[in-house]
């Protein structure tokens, strides 16, 4: 955690602030290692400190012992105090902070206030060896996950979709997950064209494509995986785009490296999605960044320049949704090294109609 904080004072001294309120969730945790879910991180050249409420002071002496601990019921005049006490002259913030926040703020420091949108996230998406160890754990059990629901799903012929759905949150909590990162999508029948077409209670029919994408976190990091299945035989235009999906996906993770930008992995492709005839039905971005955040940088899009460093993990995720047939998705999570890529969800993506 030192470390984190110590690349954060970096960034501080490039931007010309002195101090940093850092008040998201995951951004608390990543720097404190703090759980807690109220409070906010004050960040200065010489000190870092915890402020919060007396529900946490035993909390915080286990989880942030070598932070100063600041216990209060108004954590923003606290801040202000703090601010005004070190004669510090220019205070960085986060682009999420709440207007009501930033008035507060604004009636009350002594200092500058300067917004740093993204400063914090672009530290946190070069992910170090603890960090990327946790979510090959979280990938391992995502494929775990799978395979256990495939198999639960050859033992009965009645399952609804949202069935499914409780089945593999049963077994992923089961088994170490602390919840799911995102509302899990089981898609069966022309609802597989629907990209984010969460769990109802439609019967999942003899000849419906399934499509699953799921998160999980464990140990505080996050999977993000999607796989598509045939429930009996199927056209073979559903076979066509079932190949021209994988074979998009896998040319563009070979395309993974340093350095590469988000927008050129993008354009890989869905520029051979294109000139398979199914360009116009793949209607989203190609992948983005995860770890304590299902969402993260760096954005793998056509929109977006950033380029790949590292150790960041992303996804590579295209997909065809064809109206009147069904629509096909595959996801990998993927780890950025410098002489390329590591698959890190490497299970489950032959063509199958069970």
């Amino acid at each position: 955690m030192t470390d984190r904080v110590e690349k954060l004072r970096l960034e501080m001294a490039r931007a010309s602030v002195d101090c940093f309120l850092v008040t998201e969730p995951a951004n608390i945790f990543y720097f404190s290692g703090f759980t807690g879910d109220d409070g906010l991180l004050l960040i200065t050249e010489q000190n870092k400190y915890v402020i919060t409420d007396a529900r946490f002071e035993l909390q915080l002496k286990k989880q942030a012992e070598t932070w100063q601990h600041v216990i209060t019921r108004n954590y923003l005049q606290a801040a202000c105090e703090l601010v005004a006490k070190e004669k510090l002259v220019a205070l960085g913030f986060e682009a999420q902070l709440p207007y009501w926040q930033y008035d507060y703020l604004d009636e009350n420091l002594t200092s500058d206030l300067v917004a740093l949108p993204n400063l914090l996230e672009k530290i946190r998406s070069v992910k170090d060896g603890d960090e990327i160890a946790k979510i090959k754990a979280a990938c391992k059990l995502a494929g775990q996950g799978y395979d256990y629901l495939l198999t639960k799903f050859q033992q009965s012929t009645q399952w609804t979709e949202r069935q499914l759905a409780t089945e593999l949150d049963y077994f992923m909590k089961s088994n170490g997950a602390s919840d799911k990162s995102f509302e899990t999508i089981v898609a069966s029948g022309l609802r597989t064209a629907w990209p984010h077409g969460t769990a109802s209670d439609k019967l999942v029919k003899k000849g419906d494509l399934i499509t699953l994408d799921y998160g999980y976190y464990l140990n505080g990091y996050t999977s993000d995986v999607t796989r598509t299945f045939a429930y009996g035989s199927q056209p073979a235009e559903v076979r066509t785009i079932y190949q021209v999906v994988d074979e998009a996906r896998a040319l563009t993770i070979q395309a993974i490296k340093s350095g590469v930008s988000g927008k050129e992995l993008d354009r890989i492709g869905r520029d051979f999605i294109s000139q398979a005839g199914y360009g116009e039905f793949f209607n989203h971005g190609m992948g983005h960044g995860i770890g304590l955040s299902i969402h993260e940088l760096p954005n793998v899009g056509a929109r977006y320049d950033d380029v790949l460093q590292a150790g960041q993990v992303i996804t590579i995720e295209p997909g065809i949704y064809l109206p009147n047939i069904g629509g096909v998705r595959i996801e990998d999570d993927i780890l950025v090294t410098e002489a390329g890529y590591e698959i890190l969800t490497n299970f489950g993506r032959n063509y199958q109609e069970l």
